[in-house]
């Protein structure tokens, strides 16, 4: 089972792999960013595990360890390259050679560096998918980068490039831009995007689904006496963070979860399954990347590609469910 990323005929499998986790530690002054302590190893084995059950999208970022999950994903594709599609994010800065998000720089010359850096650590002449991951960037300079995207295509570094925001008037002007094909944005069942979808479907554009399980509360492993460490992004979240407040779920976002539990996992799907399930009934150019640590975790996912599809009726029940 494929899906396209929208009008570059790029073939990806239905659901993709995300590798914010698998950087590791990193922060912006005392805010942590990553998700706590990795092992290479196991994420390089959950990486493989993941291509050997048909999961042919990567979606990394240069932000991600500053860099990290950009080598580990090199590591685990090592003689597959051209079995997977890697879609990568370019934006932010990091102080040399540290862990610390320092700032954003959204000029051209930025771009070209960041794609020669990435292409490095990657270890690869090309990459599939570049993203802007600058989400509330003005809208003149993102164009600007946007031409410079165009001339990465014509160099042949890349085979089309997106923009990671979750606002749908810049997915616009990504649809305006030439070759861009990609809008990485939140699509989960808890949190709908329609004016996003709409656009995606105006443009033939495609929907990467950043936080289908509103970063693991739509998985079984959360619960209600789940407290996540402080080196966690979860345990100290952001201001822009709402499924978890003071390191703990969100209680009201586990209310919305429980009521819909039953039917996510009817007909044998876990949590998760029936989670991302979700998504992929909501819109054909949906495509969600669940971020994975190890192979448990990619091998439940994985298996939303088997299992029962949730029927149209299900899907209406659910936002009934969710409207009350």
């Amino acid at each position: 089972m494929t899906r396209l990323l929208g009008r570059s005929g790029i073939e990806v499998s239905d659901i993709g792999i995300g590798t914010w986790a698998i950087g590791g530690k990193f922060h912006a002054g005392d805010q942590p960013l990553g998700w706590g302590d990795v092992d290479d190893d196991v994420s390089i084995e959950a990486i493989r595990r993941a291509i050997d059950l048909g999961v042919t999208l990567i979606d990394t970022s240069d932000a991600y360890g500053a860099g990290h999950a950009e080598t580990v994903i090199r590591r685990a594709v090592e003689g597959h390259r051209d079995a997977v599609v890697i879609a990568t994010k370019w934006g932010y800065t990091f102080a040399p050679g540290t862990r610390d998000m320092v700032g954003e720089d959204a000029t051209a010359a930025h771009a070209r560096a960041a794609l020669l850096a990435s292409l490095e650590r990657l270890g690869t002449d090309y990459i599939d998918v570049i993203q802007l991951h600058l989400g509330d960037l003005d809208p003149e300079r993102a164009t600007d980068l946007f031409a410079a995207c165009e001339g990465f295509i014509d160099e042949g570094l890349i085979r089309t490039y997106g923009w990671s925001t979750d606002d749908a008037e810049r997915a616009e002007l990504l649809a305006k831009s030439g070759r861009g094909a990609v809008v990485q944005h939140v699509l989960n069942v808890l949190n709908d995007a329609a004016e996003m979808l709409a656009v995606c479907e105006a443009h033939d554009l495609a929907s990467l689904n950043r936080s289908p399980l509103a970063m693991g509360l739509l998985t079984a492993k959360v619960t209600a006496d789940s407290v996540f460490a402080a080196d966690d992004v979860r345990g100290r979240e952001p201001e822009w963070l709402r499924w978890f407040t003071d390191g703990r779920p969100t209680p009201e976002f586990l209310r919305r979860r429980d009521a819909i539990r039953d039917i996510l996992t009817s007909d044998g799907r876990s949590l998760a399954q029936g989670a991302l399930a979700w998504n992929l009934a909501r819109s054909p150019r949906a495509i969600p990347i669940p971020g994975v640590r190890t192979v448990a975790q990619v091998e439940e996912n994985a298996g939303v590609i088997t299992a029962v599809p949730l029927r149209a009726e299900q899907v209406a029940e659910i936002r009934t469910l969710l409207a009350g």
